[in-house]
């Protein structure tokens, strides 16, 4: 068998700089990093902590790749349910589990990225947050080297399936109930983060339902933003009859824009998250159960890494009215 000191030798570094490498420690030089890493890939090195896992057939830990919103200083509602829900799941089917930051990767190349999670002895990993932008994750999802789930964006192959709801069906629904109910034609819309999956989906469903209701549509992007959804409230809200944001938070923040224009144009939001029972107006949003669609996500996992091939999972969502009186219960 390989030995860490056969790959330092190959690499002409000393011990410790391979365990750096595989460590991930910051001091240590990229052209260090890739000589160390080449040598491990032309080895073929399976570091102790992963031959052990192997050896026992212990194979259950599970990586949570969490990307926060810091879009806002409010706390992210929903990463916590996420993780609250991944937890618990994965105590109930015995997998061990840690989390990692997309900041902590986002610098590493996929073959820095599979050192990495090996190094963690790490058999599935899901991936919440993930956009169109984080090309190296998708490198990495398409090298099928680890069971992987990804909530939240449309990869599916032989090792990777997908959770989440119908994003597209969720923004017709909650937008038609409260054009409906207020006969609006005249619609801004605020949307997400450029390059997002979700943000994708929803924008198809706004302009779905506009082509299909004859509807005047504005679109804007809020970045996810409660800031920006002020901003762009400001500025557009007056000449239309309605405010359909993406999100929550940015509901809130065109909320609270129109009260300061002392002007009412209804609003609806997306996510279901606590916040918006304290903004004191009714606004119809979209509630996903993120704990639930977690623990959805940790029992895919489980399926994958039990032989089973990716598929999409849809989950069911529903249309709400979130009162101060619903989240002090």
């Amino acid at each position: 068998m390989v030995s860490i000191r056969d790959v330092a030798k190959h690499a002409g570094v000393a011990i410790s700089t391979v365990s750096k490498v595989l460590n991930n420690y910051p001091n240590v030089s990229e052209e260090t990093k890739k000589k160390v890493n080449a040598s491990i890939k032309e080895l073929n090195f399976i570091p102790n902590t992963i031959a052990s896992a192997l050896s026992s057939k212990q194979s259950g830990r599970v990586a949570l790749l969490m990307n926060l919103n810091t879009q806002t200083q409010a706390i992210d509602e929903i990463g916590m349910q996420y993780l609250f829900g991944a937890i618990n799941q994965a105590r109930e089917m015995g997998l061990d589990v840690i989390t990692v930051f997309h900041s902590m990767i986002r610098d590493k190349t996929p073959e820095e990225m599979e050192q990495y999670f090996r190094s963690q002895s790490i058999s599935g990993i899901i991936i919440y947050g993930m956009s169109k932008d984080d090309i190296q994750l998708h490198k990495l999802i398409r090298a099928q080297l680890f069971k992987i789930v990804v909530v939240d964006a449309p990869f599916v192959n032989d090792t990777t399936s997908s959770v989440w709801v119908d994003q597209r069906k969720a923004q017709i629904d909650v937008a038609k109930k409260t054009i409906q109910e207020n006969n609006c034609k005249r619609v801004l819309y605020i949307t997400g983060k450029k390059n997002g999956y979700v943000t994708e989906e929803r924008l198809k469903g706004m302009k779905e339902l506009a082509e299909k209701e004859g509807l005047t549509l504005l679109v804007r992007n809020g970045d996810f933003s409660e800031y920006q959804a002020r901003k762009i409230t400001f500025q557009y809200a007056k000449n239309k009859d309605i405010v359909v944001c993406a999100s929550d938070l940015m509901a809130i923040g065109a909320m609270k824009a129109l009260t300061e224009m002392d002007i009412f144009r209804p609003v609806c939001g997306f996510d279901g998250i606590t916040l918006m029972g304290y903004v004191g107006k009714q606004m119809n949003t979209v509630r996903q159960n993120f704990s639930n669609i977690s623990k959805e996500a940790v029992r895919e996992l489980a399926r994958l890494m039990n032989g089973g091939t990716g598929q999409s999972v849809i989950l069911p969502h529903e249309i709400v009215r979130l009162k101060y009186e619903d989240i002090i219960r």
